[in-house]
């Protein structure tokens, strides 16, 4: 096995081992230049969309420090900030810590990442995944073995089994990260790690529809029988059509967020 092989492996072996449900990859790392904002909408979508689930409690002050790349400090005032929205609440003693709080109907509409993104933005982000997931299948197909194809089908059997939108969203990234390593690019299959921190909290509000997922598992089957066949050109086409679909779903699930907030004002 090359040492290439090894290396564009890194990022799945990481998520394989540790990132066993979608909450730990909210506290990955958010960059030299973040400040404490970034690191409120990071937790915030999560708390949001139900990734970090009420009465879970967050990591101390310290290990989020270490987990996220930021400062004590920051993540200090990051907390006080989410504190402040009702979004966690801080307990003493013995079993103290920060914990997520129920979110209600209101604050939901109000912090919900498909609302505070803008719908261009959104869109952008659809296009620079399809980019790099459509480029990573076009390279698994060319460079993968039978086992791994087997491994593949495995974890979208997995996908079509789920029946709750974070199982969903979990097993999803799980297929987008194998597509990513049996691409054999170490950067490709670090890039999709680092973009599943945004595209996550997206996916399972989309994932509450039956039908989307439907469509998504459908997906998946195509890619991976381009896959299979080693045709290069399907798997890159088909690829980039999965990631279409689930932008279109995102861009239409945004609106309807919009709607029914302006309902919810207007009946107030």
């Amino acid at each position: 096995m090359s040492r290439e092989y090894i290396m564009a492996t890194d990022a799945y072996q990481v998520f394989e081992g540790t990132f066993m449900s979608t909450a730990p990859l909210v506290y990955t790392p958010i960059g030299q230049t973040s400040r404490a904002e970034q690191v409120v909408e990071r937790l915030s979508n999560a708390i949001v969309v139900g990734l970090l689930e009420a009465e879970s409690q967050l990591p101390n002050e310290a290990e989020l420090s270490r987990l996220m790349g930021v400062s004590p400090v920051t993540v200090r005032e990051a907390l006080n900030t989410l504190r402040e929205r009702g979004l966690i609440d801080t307990r003493r003693g013995r079993n103290g810590g920060s914990f997520v709080c129920q979110v209600s109907t209101e604050t939901m509409f109000a912090h919900h990442p498909l609302r505070l993104m803008t719908s261009a933005y959104l869109a952008d982000l659809g296009e620079f995944h399809s980019a790099l997931v459509g480029h990573s299948a076009r390279l698994a197909a060319q460079r993968s073995m039978p086992s791994e194809s087997k491994r593949l089908n495995e974890l979208i059997d997995t996908f079509a089994s789920e029946k709750q939108p974070d199982a969903r969203t979990q097993a999803d990234m799980r297929c987008l990260l194998t597509i990513a390593a049996h691409a054999q690019s170490p950067r490709l299959a670090n890039q999709e790690l680092e973009i599943q921190a945004e595209w996550v909290p997206l996916l399972t509000s989309l994932y509450q529809n039956d039908e989307t997922h439907a469509e998504a598992v459908a997906a998946y089957r195509s890619i991976q029988q381009a896959l299979h066949s080693a045709d290069a050109l399907a798997a890159y086409v088909k690829a980039q059509d999965m990631i279409a679909m689930l932008t279109d779903r995102l861009l239409a699930h945004k609106l309807k967020l919009n709607i029914m907030q302006k309902d919810a004002v207007s009946d107030d």
